[in-house]
């Protein structure tokens, strides 16, 4: 075994953690929409303690500090860092949204889905662009406790619950408010990562829940080195639920995690957090990249 290989067995892995909690959206940015959430702050602290307890690094980006240039410049920090046999861990609590597609990758519904973060959204080309850069055998996992809606599921919206029950989902009407807007910015935003990505953008929901069944995809897939693995709190015709102290996604996956009492692999994490949620919010799970592997390990380990 020659000296850089002798290194790299040696090498300890790294692990490093990104928590987003969104409780309003600066309505300077939403057209006078602020979208006001009660428990997705306490989502991203509880997270943060998971990574804390696992030995990650964590950064903290609450509400105002949940900007765009925030979470892009803290995603290119650890996409640098890490290497083969690292782990990152990112979770994102707070509104989902759309923009119409414009650079053509949405065949079906014509819609790009969105995290909304505090000074804009952040559209799901992007965010799937930049986890691609992270090297081959890094292990991502990501957490997404929001609404995702009209990618893959055509079916009716549900109604939006009780007070109680805030949907964490931008009003389709303020979501074309902003668009029209801001037209010009979200346009661009899709056609430059279509340009930096040769044009084989697809559309990473779509990806995630059809990969293993789509020729179409084979190309992208082909080329996203880590390994990827998402949870997101519900199905794509339903809404994640807020409440008061975590979302409902984030409370359920806190219990069955039980500060680290949990024994099993990620597919049994998934399964456990989606048997204790009722039939109209069902979490997804999503993997690209060479994720098999991945997908056995026990959930959070370094």
């Amino acid at each position: 075994m020659n000296s850089k290989a002798s290194a790299a067995a040696a090498r300890k892995p790294q692990a490093l953690s990104l928590h987003i909690g969104i409780n309003e959206v600066s309505a300077a940015h939403y057209e006078g929409w602020t979208g006001p959430l009660a428990a997705c702050e306490f989502d991203a602290h509880d997270m943060a303690a998971i990574a804390a307890s696992t030995g990650m690094k964590s950064t903290l980006l609450i509400t105002k500090k949940a900007t765009r240039a925030n979470l892009l410049a803290a995603l290119n920090k650890a996409a640098k860092a890490l290497a083969a046999g690292d782990f990152f861990f990112m979770s994102f609590s707070g509104h989902g949204g759309q923009v119409p597609d414009v650079s053509g990758e949405e065949k079906d519904d014509k819609q790009d889905e969105t995290w909304c973060l505090f000074d804009g959204q952040l559209i799901d080309d992007e965010l799937y662009y930049e986890l691609s850069k992270f090297k081959a055998g890094v292990r991502l996992f990501v957490v997404s406790d929001s609404c995702h809606s009209g990618t893959v599921v055509r079916a009716g919206r549900p109604q939006p619950g009780t007070p109680a029950q805030r949907p964490r989902i931008m009003p389709p009407a303020v979501g074309m408010r902003v668009y029209a807007a801001h037209k010009a910015f979200y346009d661009k935003l899709q056609n430059d990562v279509a340009k930096v990505a040769g044009g084989r953008v697809t559309d990473p929901d779509t990806a995630l829940a059809n990969v293993t069944v789509s020729n179409r995809l084979t190309g992208i897939v082909k080329e996203f080195k880590p390994a990827l693995i998402l949870i997101s709190g519900c199905q794509d015709n339903q809404f994640s639920m807020d409440g008061d102290h975590n979302g409902a996604f984030t409370e359920q996956l806190l219990r069955v995690w039980n500060n680290g009492a949990f024994t099993g692999s990620y597919a049994r994490l998934h399964a456990l957090v989606r048997a204790g949620l009722p039939p109209t919010q069902s979490p997804n799970l999503f993997t690209l990249g060479p994720a098999a592997a991945f997908l056995k390990q026990t959930p959070f380990s370094v």
